[in-house]
């Protein structure tokens, strides 16, 4: 309010206050002093004005008080979520999430859909390439949109509630489980397996280790921001250890010439076209993470810099990795050697790391525990964008108030993954997942080109080229089209809990239908839960 419309403001109040006490003159003159009378104008001016104003903290956002108070506070006081991701954790992020069980697991699947050494490592190559499409839309979508939420807050813009509704229903109904899912349980066989070797490991053991994983990274996630960016940098440097370790002596075995396994490479007897939708899922789920940092875009410094910065350095050095990786695997181990195997790192130490073959279990349940973290630090921003958009309970929009972390969110995820961890083979968790992640991410990109066509002047920082865009849309709708013809069951029962999600959004959200006694229940357990995990809605808009 500008200093003219205040002392306005103070002028009408003024003119208000004195009518209603000239309308009790004698009665106010007769009980109290006329200088006492002045003491309470001066106070009643200065608590409306309090109550109508609003200022400004340190960082200059302003803040508004609760409940119609509004208190100053420092800039470390406010609770909001603050700005702590650079470049060098914004690299660590994507690659630390990027590289994670995929690699170490997924080669069997390439494999064994694709048919041949050559096509898989084509099938790796290609894989490579449309991740780096699409992180480079997700790119532009992220510094157009500079909202967190990553394909939630992309479809709400470009699309409209019900799709963007959509995406958050699958999310945290199957997605978001069934991939924590999958890399917890990597981490538990490759912690559990080397003490039973050469025999088979209880999968009852292998479930309790994968949950006590989650649990730790629920934990960190819950604790501290900085905690958990941190966490991440040092996993990834160490993944990426475990990436060279295995890289260094295939690349020396090839040298010597050990070519073999590469002679009638494109061997076509076995490859069906139905099967070859599956080994792009299993390839492109191991490229699977590089929209991770969009869905924490209001916590990256300098966004428009920094977000595209980072998805152009991590996925051209996670494709030339991963490459080189499956090169390594093939020049050691022979094609049926690997499609035996469960554990393919394993296997490949045992053969050409020998006096390391037991360090390298515990680099892979490192990787997979960075992967788990990537994915729990950055999942529970979109339903927190969702429920402070509406979308979802208001309680999973707050974050603890001390913590600065958005523990509801978090909360919220811990026991849907172990859930799905009872029950589910790990390659079609992989299946089940993909269909839904891939459709919603075909129409995020089917949006950005909408939105462009539609408002052409709308600021982009950073813009993809329009063949890109069109390219990697039209491939991932070409994938989710054929994938319902290779897997028709696990593809159909995920696009039958998508749009469970319809019914759900029209009753609860597009007009509020829920009877008033459940309204009741739902908000007294809100407000007790609130109050049991100390946390509040951010007190500053930031983005």
């Amino acid at each position: 309010m500008s200093r003219r419309d205040n002392s306005k403001h103070k002028e009408d109040l003024d003119c208000c206050f004195w009518k209603r006490v000239k309308g009790k003159r004698i009665l106010a003159a007769a009980v109290l002093p006329f200088s006492i009378l002045k003491s309470i104008q001066k106070r009643v001016l200065c608590l409306r004005d309090c109550l109508q104003l609003t200022h400004r903290d340190m960082s200059g956002t302003e803040v508004k008080g609760e409940g119609g108070e509004a208190k100053e506070k420092k800039g470390e006081e406010v609770v909001h979520l603050r700005r702590t991701i650079g470049l060098v954790p914004a690299v660590s992020f994507i690659i630390g999430t990027v590289v994670g069980s995929g690699i170490f697991i997924a080669p069997k699947g390439v494999l064994m859909n694709s048919g041949s050494v050559g096509l898989s490592l084509l099938v790796w190559v290609l894989s490579g390439v449309l991740s780096t499409f699409g992180a480079l839309c997700y790119a532009e979508l992220g510094t157009s949109f500079t909202k967190s939420g990553g394909h939630y807050t992309y479809l709400l813009e470009t699309l409209g509630p019900l799709p963007a509704f959509l995406r958050l229903w699958v999310e945290f109904l199957f997605i978001r489980p069934a991939v924590a899912s999958y890399v917890s349980l990597a981490f538990g066989r490759y912690v559990v397996e080397p003490f039973f070797a050469p025999c088979a490991a209880p999968t009852v053991l292998i479930k309790v280790v994968s949950i006590l994983g989650v649990t730790f990274v629920v934990a960190v996630n819950c604790w501290s921001v900085t905690m958990a960016s941190r966490t991440q940098v040092t996993l990834t440097f160490i993944k990426m250890f475990a990436l060279v370790l295995i890289i260094v002596p295939g690349v020396i075995a090839l040298a010597k010439g050990k070519t073999e396994n590469f002679q009638n490479g494109f061997e076509m007897d076995s490859l069906t076209l139905d099967r070859l939708p599956l080994a792009f899922y299993n390839g492109l789920y191991a490229y699977g993470g590089w929209f991770y940092l969009n869905f924490v875009t209001e916590e990256v410094i300098n966004p428009n810099r920094n977000i595209p910065l980072a998805i152009i350095c991590s996925m051209v050095t996670v494709t030339i990795f991963y490459v080189l990786v499956n090169v390594a695997y093939y020049t050691v181990m022979t094609p049926a050697e690997l499609l035996v195997s469960d554990a393919v790192a394993v296997t490949f130490a045992n053969r050409a790391l020998q006096g390391l073959a037991s360090v390298i279990p515990v680099l892979v349940a490192v990787s997979c525990l960075g992967a788990l973290n990537g994915g729990f630090f950055g999942a529970p921003r979109m339903l927190f964008v969702g429920a402070r958009e509406g979308h979802w309970p208001g309680l999973f929009s707050m974050i603890h108030i001390r913590r600065h972390t958005p523990l509801p969110a978090v909360l919220l995820l811990y026991p849907l993954v172990v859930m799905m961890l009872a029950t589910g083979e790990i390659f079609q968790l992989i299946n089940f997942a993909s269909f839904a992640r891939w459709f919603f991410i075909a129409l995020a990109t089917l949006g950005m080109l909408i939105h462009r066509y539609r408002f052409p002047l709308h600021p982009r920082p950073f813009k993809v080229p329009l063949a890109i865009a069109v390219i990697f849309t039209v491939v991932c709708f070409f994938i989710v089209g054929l994938s319902l013809y290779s897997d028709p069951w696990n593809t159909g029962r995920s696009c039958a809990l998508t749009l469970t999600g319809v019914p759900v959004y029209y009753v609860t959200i597009h007009r509020f239908r829920l009877p008033l006694r459940l309204r009741r229940i739902f908000n007294y357990c809100s407000t007790q839960l609130q109050i049991l995990l100390e946390v509040a809605q951010q007190e500053v808009q930031t983005y």
